[in-house]
């Protein structure tokens, strides 16, 4: 049974997720703040987090920031505000999606599911007939093992971050716009996708790239969409 975390100083929104997700098979564990919810990691493998972004005392954002120290796990955070600072903060800081309050239970389970296969499928080693190694220049991506590495040094993504590299890796030099990636990776409608895969190339850019500034890699088509582009 998959264990989720849902981390959210109102006791009813716990509660409420709780149900839902327990009524898909989910195991969940309930903390208040975001203390008590590393504590619980310090204690617990845990699958999935969902935390909240306006929490006293320790915050849904510095939760994030310190479950990325040690975690790559996915992470889905929850704000009661609208505006896209948000949702980029929450995106820049290492969350791999969100959902505005309110919201429909119904999404919330479906991107839990969503994100718990992609998770599962990084992290799916089993050995294969056949290697499925895509090279760009000094950039490596291993898909039997889910490894990265740029000049033989390994590089730590989170799955969407994997899932975006590789998409562009094997179709080097191929342009592919925000929309095309968005309903890809997030298999589904792009609808005001732009900051949200703006802030994950970024975050690729900023792991993989010497000079983010001037990407050897990784590139925009300004008005097209992003590539990466072909080695000699």
């Amino acid at each position: 049974m998959q264990k989720i975390l849902v981390c959210d100083d109102d006791h009813d929104i716990v509660e409420a997720i709780s149900i839902y997700l327990s009524g898909e098979g989910f195991e969940v564990l309930k903390a208040y703040d975001g203390s008590e919810a590393l504590k619980i990691l310090e204690k617990t493998p845990v699958d999935l987090m969902i935390v909240d972004v306006m929490m006293p005392g320790l915050d849904g954002i510095r939760t994030t920031l310190k479950v990325r120290e040690k975690s790559s796990i996915p992470i889905i955070i929850l704000s009661a505000k609208s505006e896209d600072n948000d949702k980029i903060l929450g995106l820049n800081i290492g969350a791999d999606d969100y959902l505005t309050k309110p919201f429909n239970p119904l999404e919330l389970v479906a991107r839990v599911k969503s994100q718990l296969r992609r998770y599962t499928e990084l992290g799916n080693l089993e050995t294969k007939d056949n290697s499925h190694v895509y090279s760009v220049g000094d950039l490596k991506i291993d898909d039997d093992t889910k490894e990265v590495t740029v000049g033989g040094n390994p590089v730590k993504l989170t799955p969407i971050e994997y899932n975006i590299l590789l998409l562009l890796v094997k179709n080097a030099g191929k342009v592919f716009s925000i929309d095309e990636i968005y309903e890809k990776i997030w298999n589904e409608e792009a609808i005001g996708a732009d900051n949200t895969v703006a802030v994950h190339i970024r975050h690729i850019r900023e792991k993989i790239e010497i000079n983010p500034r001037e990407p050897r890699y990784l590139k925009v088509v300004w008005g097209v969409g992003y590539k990466v582009e072909k080695q000699p």
